[in-house]
């Protein structure tokens, strides 16, 4: 709401100077002087600045989470660089020094750790530690803050528990410890020149899919789990649809119907993706937080609130047909 706000300031101020606004005053003088003064407030809008500034970095590792592409060797990450980004936010907006302390800041800080808990599973870690990029020197470049993973305590000690778990014999344990150990210090067979350098530049499993055959029982672990979602939401999506299909007025569809119903439409949106058209007009909006991240700024607030699963010819043939008892699909 504040993005938008920001996108229609010039409007909304020519709107309240407007001879038109005058006419609301019949109907709530108070509310009308108070929106005037609002969006007429230079210290509002620097408000609405400070909050999109400290809650995009937020926003934005939410929504790259809540996909349904294979993320969770980077969410580690993404929290960790989040954090960092409010931090420099807010003390630039309270223009503190890097050696003073914000009160605020430390109950975002609490907050955000908190959250940033659940996303730092033995199973987040070890994904983390096996993405090659983490050990390249164009991501520890960066930042001369970071290292790579095998020197965090925090994600060598979860990592380890993963191992424990996964590996219940202790021989083939050893044996992925040596695996690992050679994959992080870049000996026996990723010693390559061209292995080393692709740290930095390909796909974390594309690289465990060229270059990991020197450590067969970790590859296999890192293509698992370079390939995962860290969300629930293609699940969700599938319920959303069922919702849709079998509603009150169509609660009389048999279960197998509404099956192949959800099954049709979930796979007619796969299909659409191959077209020319997919990203140029509304149905790019079908994937929002689909298997792609992208920014809706490119669309107008009326474009994105009609889009719609909701097809009135469909509807109708879906509630007629039902109603008639057919049997057509």
């Amino acid at each position: 709401m504040f993005k938008r706000f920001r996108q229609l300031k010039q409007g909304l101020r020519e709107m309240v100077i407007s001879d038109q606004w005058s006419s609301y005053k019949e109907d709530d003088v108070g509310k009308a002087t108070f929106v005037k003064e609002t969006f007429l407030d230079d210290v509002w809008w620097d408000k609405v600045d400070y909050i999109l500034a400290s809650t995009s970095p937020i926003y934005d590792v939410l929504r790259k989470t809540y996909t349904e592409a294979s993320c969770l060797h980077l969410v580690y990450e993404m929290w960790d660089s989040t954090i960092e980004e409010v931090r420099k936010v807010i003390y630039r907006n309270e223009k503190n020094a890097e050696s003073e302390e914000s009160t605020f800041y430390n109950v975002v800080h609490t907050i955000l750790i908190d959250r940033w808990t659940k996303s730092s599973t033995p199973l987040h870690c070890l994904t983390h530690s096996l993405n090659p990029r983490y050990y390249s020197h164009e991501w520890l470049s960066e930042d001369s803050n970071r290292v790579r993973p095998h020197q965090d305590l925090e994600l060598t000690r979860e990592r380890m528990k993963c191992f424990k778990r996964y590996f219940v014999d202790v021989e083939v344990r050893r044996q992925v410890n040596v695996e690992f150990a050679n994959f992080t210090d870049g000996r026996e067979g990723f010693d390559d020149i061209e292995s080393l350098s692709d740290r930095g530049k390909m796909d974390a499993k594309s690289w465990w899919l060229v270059h990991g055959a020197h450590a067969p029982i970790l590859q296999k672990v890192a293509l698992k789990l370079l390939g995962q979602p860290c969300s629930s939401s293609c699940c969700e999506r599938n319920w959303s649809t069922y919702s849709f299909i079998h509603s009150m007025r169509r609660n009389k569809m048999a279960p197998h119907r509404a099956q192949d119903l959800v099954f049709v439409h979930s796979n007619l949106r796969l299909l659409s993706r191959n077209s020319p058209q997919y990203n140029q007009e509304e149905t790019k909006l079908w994937d929002i937080a689909g298997d792609e991240f992208d920014s809706l700024d490119e669309f107008g607030i009326l474009e994105v609130a009609n889009l719609s699963l909701d097809e009135p010819e469909l509807e109708v043939m879906f509630f007629n047909d039902d109603q008639e008892g057919g049997e057509r699909h």
